[in-house]
């Protein structure tokens, strides 16, 4: 089955020590949930997984599963450079009744061929062949840029259950080739917030990233235009969506910019976890105000309005 709708890249909760804190799952769960978002994917690049431990990433992904909600689908990321932690988690993920998992590529020993990447996926997806698996391919992070239309031809004979990509790349071309893959055969999650218009006419229908926790009726608003075949009203969403993607820039990206901005939405997670830094009180003042001058705040009530 192909996921639709929007879902969240969640952060992880920490203490201002950077220890996790569980305990703000519960209500951000309800948050997305209320907001219209379809599930959630834990412990991903916004949830900081690879720099939490293994223990860390088990309670933090037992704590979502305490809080999941009708067809709101949690897929927890189990990427990792150890494949015995990969086989760990992903078992654990199943144990726990996780919808799904994700599984990055090996960031220090990289796969240097297709059926490298193979070899490594297949081992952990094997261990959990009634769930459903992704490849979670963002180069830009772990430095693995196989070819991925490859990649989903060798996989179908090889991981029965591999449904499809967490696909957090720029090359449109690749997204376009791996969707015609076995006849369109591959679930392929889209990734680029500033570009979901993007993904979107090339036929995906459901997407992941980071700024759904903060303007999530902008890109259902966006998706609603498209399909209603409003190009001006979906385009016009999707500058508001670079518009925030532009100052998150300013301000070290989704992840430290993003975290900040949640405590602005009245959910306190806490800071990033070294090496990333954290904004100064002087910089999270100047982020408010650059907030303030794309209307974020009144965000909600002008899409209503419209």
């Amino acid at each position: 089955m192909k996921l639709t709708g929007l879902i969240a890249a969640t952060f992880t909760p920490m203490h201002e020590d950077g220890h996790i804190k569980p305990g703000p799952i519960g209500a951000y769960s309800r948050y997305l949930i209320e907001n219209g978002l379809a599930g959630a994917f834990i412990n991903g690049t916004t949830g900081e997984g690879i720099s939490l431990t293994l223990e860390e990433r088990k309670l933090t992904a037992e704590e979502w599963m305490r809080h999941q909600s009708g067809d709101f689908k949690n897929i927890i990321h189990v990427g990792s450079s150890s494949l015995e932690t990969c086989k760990e988690l992903a078992v654990h993920a199943r144990e726990i009744g996780a919808y799904g998992i994700g599984i990055m590529g090996p960031s220090f020993f990289k796969p240097a061929t297709t059926a490298e990447l193979l070899a490594f996926i297949s081992e952990i997806a094997m261990l959990v062949l009634d769930m459903p698996v992704y490849y979670y391919h963002i180069p830009s992070m772990s430095g693995v840029s196989l070819s991925m239309p490859a990649f989903l031809e060798q996989a179908s004979d090889r991981i029965p259950n591999l449904v499809g990509l967490k696909f957090t790349h720029s090359d449109l071309m690749e997204l376009n080739r791996c969707m015609i893959v076995g006849d369109g055969k591959y679930d392929l999650l889209y990734g680029s917030d500033e570009t979901l218009l993007c993904g979107l006419s090339l036929g995906v229908k459901g997407a992941v990233g980071s700024t759904y926790n903060q303007i999530p009726s902008v890109y259902l608003r966006l998706m609603e235009y498209f399909d209603a075949g409003d190009l001006e009203g979906a385009r016009a969403m999707q500058r508001i969506s670079v518009d925030l993607v532009t100052i998150l820039n300013r301000y070290g990206g989704g992840v430290v910019g993003g975290k900040a901005i949640m405590k602005f939405l009245g959910m306190d997670l806490g800071p990033c976890r070294l090496p990333i830094r954290n904004l100064s009180s002087e910089q999270i003042e100047e982020l408010k105000k650059d907030l303030e001058g794309m209307s974020f705040f009144r965000m909600g009530e002008l899409i209503n309005a419209n």
